[in-house]
């Protein structure tokens, strides 16, 4: 392993404290902050909120270089140099035609569309069989702003402090939504503006929905894309939520979607980025239950000099819970990914079942991977693994399948497609699936 291009660390801690779950390291205020404050109106509804967001912001800044948690996405300078001033980014023209062209083929289902990050329901095709929908600031529901941790991250307290509505869906108890239900995204903004996007979903007992998320950039200008997205799993609920995250080349995008899990309850979630200029996503998982299952399967897919940051963490409370977790990336060019894998195991938390893995293929020698799988573990009867990979790909696989006709580029493509595909699988969704593969396919020029 060429450790000039791939970190992997490993930790086993015997002693727990809430404070390890924070993001407790050193911030800076900046003009690029003050600048974004300036922007903020001033908005009536969860003012209690976004005034503690805002000092929270005030007093310990964004993410700094020397930050832990960011020392390899080092965010806020990417911003500070992309963008001169802030502002908010409006709606702007979209048409049924636009919407229809960036539908995936086979698609059946609820569609909810957002435009710069703010609902439009003109647009958007809802049945309310099974869940409910609104504006949060219509429902004002009591769930905002308690799943997903300002503290953990300063972009979300950012995004409570900003955003201007979102959606508040909830799956109704004993319902099984058959048809996905997906967030389109589309993203046409300004030079420097920021789109502030907000969903809050809460899944009630016994119920069953799949969602699906697409994100599109409708123009090249660099832009910042901050999204919160919020979920409570109720008991013995079955919840999939599959993310595409396909932007321009300009976007910088932070992506922080929090979950709560309750008893018996199983979620799944698959993130495929293939674009865009700077990505961070955090996921967190929170089991807070007996028999609880939390699954976390992500394909970063990139080259040019993109870069994706996958933060994960995943918290076991509560005994006989169990979760899954296993990252792949492929970085061509002078692209880089980052992943950083954390299982936290309680003292409670007895009979845990924890799996996490983080393999990646280097495809050129200016391609850079950062890789820290992490558990930290209180309890004494528990099954837990964590590892990570970092390497080519197999020559003699290559040699193989060329000796058997298959051109070179070929060959590599079944090679790294065989690679992905494991992650690809566990996409819900059939025509969901069949669009992800495509893309990859494409990508990887191996289309057959």
């Amino acid at each position: 392993m060429d450790q000039r291009r791939s970190e992997c660390r490993f930790r086993l801690i015997p002693v727990f404290t809430d404070n390890l779950l924070k993001s407790m390291t050193i911030t800076t205020k900046n003009n690029l902050l003050d600048s974004f404050l300036s922007q903020v109106p001033n908005h009536t509804s969860f003012s209690e909120m976004r005034a503690f967001s805002k000092d929270f912001l005030e007093k310990n800044g964004l993410p700094a270089a020397k930050e832990e948690e960011y020392k390899f996405t080092a965010i806020t300078k990417k911003l500070e140099k992309a963008i001169d001033d802030f502002s908010l980014a409006k709606k702007t023209d979209l048409s049924s035609d636009l919407i229809k062209s960036h539908l995936f083929d086979g698609f059946e289902g609820d569609l909810l569309v957002f435009n710069n990050g703010n609902f439009e329901k003109e647009f958007s095709s809802i049945s309310n069989i099974g869940y409910n929908l609104s504006l949060i600031s219509e429902s004002k529901p009591d769930l905002l702003g308690k799943i997903a941790n300002k503290e953990r991250d300063p972009f979300v307290a950012l995004n409570n402090a900003s955003f201007e509505d979102g959606v508040y869906l909830k799956v109704l108890k004993n319902q099984k939504v058959e048809n996905p239900i997906l967030f389109l995204f589309l993203n046409q903004a300004n030079h420097g503006q920021v789109i502030n996007s907000r969903i809050l979903i809460e899944v009630e007992d016994n119920a069953e929905v799949t969602f699906l998320e697409n994100s599109i950039s409708l123009g090249d200008e660099v832009y910042f894309s901050n999204e919160v997205t919020e979920i409570k799993v109720g008991k013995n609920t079955q919840v999939h939520y599959n993310r595409l995250q396909n932007e321009s080349k300009n976007a910088i995008t932070v992506n922080n979607s929090e979950t709560d899990i309750h008893r018996d309850a199983v979620f799944t979630s698959v993130v495929i980025s293939i674009s865009g200029d700077m990505v961070r996503n955090n996921l967190s998982l929170n089991l807070l239950d007996s028999g609880c299952e939390g699954n976390m399967y992500g394909l970063y897919l990139l080259n040019g000099k993109t870069h994706v940051d996958n933060h994960t963490n995943v918290d076991h409370t509560k005994p006989h819970a169990q979760s899954n977790e296993l990252y792949k990336g492929i970085m061509a060019d002078s692209s880089r990914g980052v992943f950083n894998g954390k299982i936290f195991v309680r003292q409670d938390a007895q009979k845990t079942n924890a799996f996490q893995q983080n393999n990646n293929i280097l495809l050129s020698e200016d391609a850079i991977v950062n890789t820290k799988p992490q558990l930290e573990i209180w309890a004494d009867d528990v099954k837990c693994s964590h590892g990570c990979t970092t390497g080519q790909l197999d020559e003699e696989a290559l040699f193989y399948l060329r000796a058997r006709g298959l051109g070179k580029d070929q060959a590599k493509g079944f090679l790294l497609y065989a690679f992905a595909g494991e992650v690809m699988e566990k996409i819900a969704d059939e025509a969901f699936r069949t669009h992800v593969i495509n893309l990859v396919e494409s990508r990887l020029g191996s289309n057959f």
